[in-house]
């Protein structure tokens, strides 16, 4: 599923993302903002959100398998699967750090171990990943490496910049702006 440049969900979540990366925290990177922009808008669309498949076919739905299918020792068949799956460890933590907070923090308190994830850090796995494929520096990735550096570095900054972004949707939901936005329309 492509959502075109044009779509208004992809200018909002691109308005929402410089409002509070700019904006609020200061952090002017078209290119990083721009990244977060496209995040945003591919994890609509839920088959993103879980894109990684094993050998099988099924989803990779934790993080602690991804970095199993990532890893050349054990089931990646190729360098280019090894960044493949890292770039989608970082993307997931960002995404479930920054917007969805309280499901990370939920596996870590539950009294019954059922996702290994509960023993993994987001912060500090997403920050890994993105920094593994930031060194994947040559042939066709050599020219999108240094975002993936600066993913890497700011990380944090951008968790609380979807956290704000999530902030802003969330209040778009409430009525009093449904009714504005249902008055814009008319």
């Amino acid at each position: 599923m492509n959502i075109s440049a044009n779509h208004p969900l992809r200018r909002l979540f691109h308005l929402l993302t410089e409002r509070n990366l700019a904006g609020k925290l200061g952090y002017e990177d078209p290119g990083v903002i721009g990244y977060l922009t496209d995040l945003l808008t591919d994890f609509t669309h839920i088959d993103n959100v879980y894109k990684i498949r094993s050998v099988t076919g099924r989803h990779v739905e934790e993080v602690a398998e991804l970095l199993l299918e990532g890893d050349l020792l054990h089931r990646a068949a190729s360098i280019d699967r090894e960044r493949e799956v890292h770039k989608h460890i970082g993307d997931y933590t960002l995404f479930m750090a920054g917007l969805f907070p309280e499901a990370v923090q939920r596996l870590r308190t539950r009294r019954v171990l059922l996702s290994r994830d509960a023993l993994i850090d987001y912060v500090k796995t997403g920050k890994r990943s993105y920094h593994i494929v930031a060194e994947f520096a040559f042939g066709g990735y050599e020219e999108v490496a240094p975002l993936y550096r600066k993913l890497s570095e700011q990380f944090e900054l951008c968790v609380f910049g979807l956290g704000y972004v999530r902030s802003d949707l969330d209040r778009l939901r409430r009525p009093e702006f449904q009714r504005v936005i249902s008055a814009l329309a008319e």
